[in-house]
């Protein structure tokens, strides 16, 4: 893959300098293996020649990788273990080694500095430096969690002894997923009958990697899909080509209204995959599903701006994107290419694409939000120049929130409120027409208490989430080893058609639901009565007249003299249904189950969740384990634990052991228990789960366990132990229900649901506001 183009690439280097290029200071040859497979375990060796400055005492070299890189932590210390890192000079000088993890200006960080002791080193000498040596017996240097075109070593140099390091060389690797650990099929969430659509499939590792799947087998090359209804269009042979990461089968058309879900079978008719739920349906808006949020190479994130699309459209299946790199990096080149790539992509009918950029002002003037235009051509004002040597623009710049809410007073746009290493702060703030939605979930966590800040400020906002993706994979990235605690959040859009028009009205009109990654079907409406009226426009900035109607989608934002307001739900799921939660602002009304008490079986939900703080440092880290006196543990079954190298798994008969993190969204297990103490009706009665992590103990008896939630706070930021009991099995995935809600007349009352399926997923509509 070529490089980054240097003037798209946001990254600086010291001014001062010994010489005239990297050349004077060294160069770099690489030995190893080009092209890895994620997660295995490799050694690589970097050869640096002295240049002609030599390498004086207590002068140093770097190898930096990029941000997002979650490669082995390097070790110095311990030959038999992995991840070990040796050094040797040439010429016998003692070279000290150092992990630095922020060693220069992002994105370059996850570094190892090798550092000359007692000693220097002449023109032409050498250090060799061993990534993953495994002369002592190491198993190597423990390659990342997600594949990537091009890996990039860089090595920096300190010739003089000075502090300012300077780059010499690189050394790339390309990095492809594992071994197939699942396929996905992924069907539209809704069209109206008779209209063509397409269904993609993948195959993915463990890790989350799209994977290409070895299809020489009978079985594999066998693949076939099926449906359960009346479907035209699906091929006798799935046209998955060898050597690629995804197949898209066009021309499907469903005739009749109702649910359909797809079947991917392999040669021997086994169940590889089930398909999202695909809803026909007549005179409905159709369901677009988007990924608004994230960044490529030229950044933070890897691979260059295209492929990142490209992935997004053909990989992920998503219908809708927007590039949105931090503008204090984003050079005048690439916002050039930024807004070239947008609309080279950009294909009503198959694929739209919004030029934008993420404003990343500090939180205490504003945080982060996302600003999306509905066209290209637009000025580009930045929170700051802060990694910009190119400072002939400076005068755009919107330092603050309030200067950014000015400065887009007249472009066509929205701007998205949005949690990520700088959380928003939607009270500094807020100018209506512009500020249309809060991002609820992302890589980085959940975060319902945005929602809850925008309900008491009186902010009339949608809900999106998005994956804030940094690792080229948009719609499907998955946290993998790092500081990242949550896959991928995508937004439904409910529109009329799939064009930037059709998409840009429904961000303004908040007609789009957010969900952690599943792809179900949701619809919410409210019967306001004979005398509603539904606003086109927030009447908080706009003079446009309501229209009378009885009826309100999701996003709308409503006039009525009833007392009362009858809320229907629709939803169509993946995975069966837990509850449904209908919550009118920041208050639960009512929760919806497809099970009673009389239901419940021996089957005990565990539930952590939650963060520190707001900021950076949310993670919150689970360690201990979960015991059952009285009763053994027949199955356990975890909930939204990503990182397959931490430790959470059955321990005996009666013992879970777990060390997990949250960031804002919840993780967990589901214990099925035998013996008589755990069965429903409770004989033997002495069972008792004991809960013991560093940040909460309790032994509660299994007969207190029941339909509602036992909560046990852990301090931090909405952050909280669950238990309860389900039913043994879980099936039902097709709801429809209503919930009248009597209304606050003096106050806006957003009413909204969220919906919980069995695997941990969960979404959330945007609110209908009915307005006083």
């Amino acid at each position: 893959m070529p490089p980054i183009p240097p003037d798209q690439m946001g990254d600086v280097w010291p001014q001062a300098q010994p010489g005239a290029d990297g050349a004077d200071y060294g160069q770099l040859r690489f030995e190893g293996p080009t092209r890895c497979i994620v997660r295995a375990f490799e050694t690589f060796e970097l050869i640096y020649t002295v240049g002609q400055y030599g390498l004086d005492d207590t002068g140093a070299i770097k190898l930096v990788t990029r941000w997002t890189a979650d490669n082995g932590p390097v070790q110095f210390s311990e030959p038999g273990a992995p991840n070990y890192v040796t050094a040797t000079a040439s010429n016998g000088a003692h070279l000290a080694l150092y992990a630095e993890p922020y060693p220069h200006q992002r994105p370059w960080y996850n570094g190892v500095r090798v550092t000359v002791e007692r000693g220097f080193m002449r023109p032409g000498d050498t250090i060799r430096l061993v990534l993953g040596d495994r002369s002592g017996g190491g198993p190597g240097y423990r390659i990342q969690t997600f594949a990537e075109a091009a890996h990039t070593f860089k090595l920096l140099a300190d010739p003089c002894a000075t502090g300012v390091f300077l780059p010499v060389g690189e050394a790339e690797v390309e990095i492809v997923g594992g071994p197939v650990a699942r396929w996905v099929v992924v069907a539209p969430t809704m069209r109206p009958p008779e209209t063509p659509f397409a269904i993609g499939l993948r195959a993915e590792d463990i890790w989350g990697n799209a994977t290409a799947p070895n299809l020489a087998g009978p079985a594999l090359a066998g693949l076939r899909l099926e449906a359960d209804g009346p479907v035209e269009g699906l091929p006798r042979a799935m046209p998955m080509a060898p050597g690629a990461l995804a197949a898209r089968i066009e021309g499907v058309r469903i005739a009749e209204e109702g649910v359909t879900r797809f079947t991917l079978r392999d040669g021997q008719g086994q169940v590889l995959a089930r398909s999202n739920p695909h809803v026909t349906q007549a005179e409905a808006p159709s369901s677009y599903w988007g990924d608004l949020h994230g960044q490529s190479g030229e950044t933070v994130g890897i691979n260059p701006m295209a492929d990142y699309l490209a992935f997004g459209r053909d990989v992920a299946f998503l219908d809708v994107m927007s590039h949105q790199a931090n503008d204090f990096q984003i050079t005048t080149a690439f916002w050039q290419e930024i807004n070239a790539q947008s609309a080279a992509f950009d294909a009503p009918g198959r694929f739209v694409v919004f030029p934008g950029y993420e404003w990343s002002g500090n939180t205490p003037v504003g945080g982060d939000h996302n600003v999306i235009f509905r066209h290209e051509g637009a000025q580009i004002r930045r929170s700051s120049h802060a990694l910009l040597s190119d400072r002939s623009d400076i005068a755009t710049d919107a330092p603050v929130l309030t200067d950014l809410f000015e400065g887009l007073r007249e472009e066509a746009c929205v701007v998205l409120a949005h949690v990520g290493g700088r959380p928003a702060d939607i009270a500094y703030a807020h100018d209506p027409r512009l500020r249309t939605g809060v991002e609820v979930h992302s890589d980085w966590g959940t975060f319902e208490w945005i929602m809850r800040d925008a309900f008491a400020l009186g902010h009339r906002v949608g809900l999106l989430a998005n994956s804030d993706g940094h690792k080229g994979a948009p719609g499907m990235c998955h946290p993998g080893a790092s500081e990242f605690g949550a896959y991928s959040g995508l937004t439904c859009f409910r529109a009329t058609d799939l064009s930037r028009d059709g998409i840009f009205d429904a961000l303004r009109r908040r007609h789009h639901y957010a969900t952690t990654g599943a792809r179900l079907h949701l619809e919410v409406r409210a019967d306001v009565g004979a005398s509603g009226e539904v606003f086109a426009e927030d009447p908080a900035w706009s003079d446009l007249p309501a229209t009378p109607g009885a009826q309100a989608a999701m996003g709308d934002i409503v006039r009525t003299e009833a007392a009362r307001v009858r809320l229907a739900v629709a939803c169509n799921a993946h995975a069966p249904v837990v509850r449904i939660d209908v919550m009118n602002g920041p208050r639960t009304v009512a929760t919806w189950r497809p099970f009673d008490v009389t239901n419940l079986g021996a089957r005990y939900r565990v539930i952590w969740q939650g963060a520190e703080y707001r900021g950076r440092g949310r993670q919150t880290r689970w360690r201990g384990h979960l015991r059952v006196d009285g009763a053994t543990i027949a199955r356990v079954s975890k909930i939204n634990a990503w990182n397959h190298e931490r430790p959470f798994a059955q321990d005996g008969a009666a013992t879970v052991r777990f060390d997990v993190v949250t960031t804002g969204n919840f993780g967990g297990c589901d214990l099925w228990l035998s013996d008589a103490s755990a069965q429903p009706d409770g004989l033997g009665g002495d069972g008792v789960l004991e809960i013991e992590t560093d940040l909460v103990q309790a032994r509660l008896p299994l007969q207190e366990i029941g339909l509602e939630d036992s909560v046990f706070d852990a301090g931090g930021l909405e952050r909280q132990i669950r238990v309860c009991r389900l039913p043994n099995v879980l099936s039902v995935m097709d709801v429809a229900m209503t919930q009248d809600i009597a209304r606050d007349p003096d106050r806006d009352n957003p009413l909204w649901v969220r919906v919980t399926t069995e695997d941990g997923a969960v979404a959330w509509s945007s609110p209908i506001y009915v307005i006083p």
